[in-house]
């Protein structure tokens, strides 16, 4: 009987194998738990330090890129040509890389609302490199934008914990995230094919629903990648046999989505305000990537009334910041077109 009871107590004995900055728990039997309790393990500092230095790598990325456009337009050259645009796309794949990390170590819903950080520091950099001054309203806008971001995030549905590679494969496989991402394709083709040739120029919405909307892409991506890639490189994963080619659509549309992404964001610096492409860019994205990691981690059942009411008001707070920002920025073109003249 004390052998029988030991042999017991080893197998269900767990231990913890995680570093500092996750907070899994692997067990003997080889079970994943993911302590999503507040006070269930450490918080993960690692994962929340990557994010916010991400979020100001990604606060300059615009600044630096709309500087070199603007910089090569008057010297009647190629944007490719001046280091500004380079520093800004190089600060665009480190803070990318650092977004796939802290989305590997961290929970979704504290690495996202730290993106509000970089808007913040690309309005603070854009008034000391480019220029552009926000009047009052796009002031508020911004604060809008952010603050009801971060109420959305914090107040919508939580993710499960997907610790393996077949959860994620039979989450992918469920019929509403389906229709969802068929859905984002389609109205991704419609934009470009035929909205961006004739409304791309003149109104800045275009450019951001196409970036937002590929956000649906890259943060599952982001996720599903560090999922697979344990059976992947793993010397004795269990059913690795349909890891590999799992791992490689992940990350082939991880690569389109950001060089997709990358396009257009360059096409809307060269039309328009860095400040006001930044802010609406980061809430329609933010809402955009919780939209689709709620839909595959289907956790909407968990949304209590109080949680609805907080999201409710927090998309008022994005709406009215979204309109403030547009108010501003046309506010602001008219004034340089009236000095013009």
């Amino acid at each position: 009987m004390r052998s029988v009871s030991s042999r017991s107590k080893l197998r269900n004995r767990t231990v913890d194998l995680s570093p500092s900055c996750s907070r899994t728990k692997v067990t003997e039997r080889g079970d994943m738990a993911a302590e999503s309790e507040p006070g269930g393990g450490s918080f993960p500092v690692c994962g929340v330090a990557i994010a916010v230095v991400s979020s100001f790598i990604n606060g300059s990325t615009f600044v630096l890129q709309k500087k070199g456009i603007l910089r090569a337009r008057d010297r009647g050259v190629s944007y490719l040509t001046d280091v500004f645009w380079w520093s800004g796309t190089l600060s665009m794949i480190v803070g990318q890389i650092g977004n796939f990390l802290a989305y590997n170590v961290a929970p979704a819903v504290i690495v996202t609302p730290l993106g509000a950080l970089g808007v913040l520091f690309g309005a603070v950099l854009a008034s000391w490199i480019l220029g552009e001054q926000l009047n009052r309203a796009g002031q508020l806008g911004c604060v809008l934008c952010c603050c009801g971001s971060v109420v959305l995030i914090i107040h919508a549905p939580q993710d499960e914990a997907v610790t393996s590679r077949l959860d994620f494969e039979a989450r992918l496989s469920d019929p509403v995230l389906v229709a969802y991402g068929v859905l984002v394709v389609l109205v991704l083709l419609v934009l470009v094919l035929l909205v961006v040739p004739a409304h791309g120029s003149s109104n800045m919405l275009v450019y951001v629903s196409i970036c937002s909307l590929l956000g649906s892409f890259t943060v599952p991506s982001s996720k599903g990648l560090g999922l697979v890639a344990p059976d992947v490189f793993g010397s004795a994963a269990p059913g690795g046999g349909g890891a590999l080619p799992l791992f490689l659509a992940l990350l082939a549309t991880l690569a389109f989505s950001v060089l997709v992404q990358f396009f257009f964001i360059t096409k809307a610096l060269q039309s328009f305000s860095a400040n006001a492409f930044e802010a609406v860019y980061y809430v329609a994205f933010t809402c955009s990537a919780t939209l689709a990691s709620t839909l595959l981690f289907g956790e909407w059942a968990e949304l209590t009334a109080a949680a609805g009411a907080a999201v409710m008001g927090g998309l008022a707070a994005v709406c009215g910041g979204v309109v403030l920002l547009r108010m501003s920025q046309e506010a602001s073109v008219t004034g340089r077109k009236t000095k013009s003249e």
